[in-house]
């Protein structure tokens, strides 16, 4: 018999747990890296990223791999996930990064690598603790932030389908040269859970600063969350219960959304599965090969002598309107 597990979508409980492990991970390593290595640029910034790389094709699949309440806002604010949801995945989130921030100081501790509570556990701030004042630092974290959320929205767009398995890649990248562009500065936060999962092990300035490190990710996160389906619309309907909706759906051309859904079913994390194909004047589109093809008929040969080919030669095109020959058939 058939395992019928992989057609069950996750439970609440194993998001949140996807979402806390993330989080810890990211927190281990990345902070991890900057302490023992003494903050190097390359090294702490790389450290982020794989992190982030690796967490999200680990767990993307489960609960998207936010693993940033600023990341959940925004993705809030883009109709992509609920509002309830972003409060339970910021405090899942928040939970592992402190849990990951203890573990790492009890394993700096027990290493003897010249740490002690108190110290700098790759901590956020401005000021005598960074080298921006407070409205630099309000400015780069929010456009830091702003840039991130950017990547995140635009590579997980279902219509950007083509490069969906290498969207962890993408965003891993982006927070590596996020942390080249903010280490010299702020630490780079763009993350309030990652912030307050090491500042109460810091302490000092690190607590004091630690509200800003909260309030500009969010509002980076909010912009982007905002402006990107209003700018490139939006690939599906807004999941209820999150905002903004703007107009039908909030997608600039309806028909195109709608053509473009058509035939797809649930997305699986780095692929499409297809549900039922296109079929229009004995022509049927190959999501595979991102081509049409001569359509099958029922008893599986090619449909005689069709029409040449919509966009025939132009590789990832898209079906025209649909006429009066157009139907639509379930797979066989």
């Amino acid at each position: 018999m058939a395992d019928q597990s992989a057609d069950t979508p996750p439970t609440i409980v194993q998001k949140l747990l996807a979402e806390f492990l993330g989080t810890f991970v990211l927190v281990f390593i990345g902070c991890g890296a900057a302490v023992i290595s003494g903050v190097d640029l390359v090294a702490t910034g790389f450290s982020f990223g794989i992190a982030i790389v690796i967490m999200a094709y680990s767990f993307g699949r489960i609960s998207g791999g936010h693993f940033n309440p600023a990341v959940s806002v925004g993705a809030a604010l883009a109709g992509r996930i609920s509002w309830k949801d972003v409060g339970l995945y910021s405090a899942a989130q928040t939970v592992g990064a402190l849990v990951g921030g203890f573990v790492l100081a009890i394993t700096l501790l027990a290493s003897d690598a010249g740490w002690e509570f108190g110290d700098p556990l790759a901590s956020n701030g401005y000021g005598d603790f960074g080298n921006a004042d407070l409205f630099g630092a309000l400015i780069i974290e929010i456009v830091l932030t702003f840039i991130f959320l950017l990547v995140i929205l635009s590579v997980t767009d279902d219509r950007n389908r083509a490069i969906a398995a290498q969207a962890p890649l993408a965003i891993g990248l982006a927070l590596a040269a996020i942390h080249f562009v903010g280490i010299g500065a702020t630490g780079t936060s763009v993350n309030p859970a990652r912030s307050i999962g090491v500042a109460f092990y810091s302490g000092g300035d690190a607590i004091a600063d630690l509200w800003l490190f909260i309030v500009a990710p969010l509002i980076g996160a909010a912009i982007a969350g905002v402006i990107y389906p209003l700018t490139f619309g939006r690939d599906k309907d807004p999941v209820p219960g999150s905002g903004l909706n703007f107009g039908s759906g909030g997608s600039s051309d309806p028909g195109f959304t709608q053509q473009w859904n058509q035939g797809y079913g649930q997305q699986v994390f780095g692929q499409q599965q297809p549900d039922q194909p296109i079929i229009q004047d004995g022509w049927q589109w190959d999501p595979a090969s991102q081509q049409w093809v001569p359509a099958q008929q029922p008893g599986g040969a090619p449909a005689p002598a069709p029409a040449p080919a919509p966009d025939q030669g132009q590789q990832g095109g898209w079906a025209p309107p649909a006429g009066d020959q157009t139907q639509v058939r379930p797979p066989q």
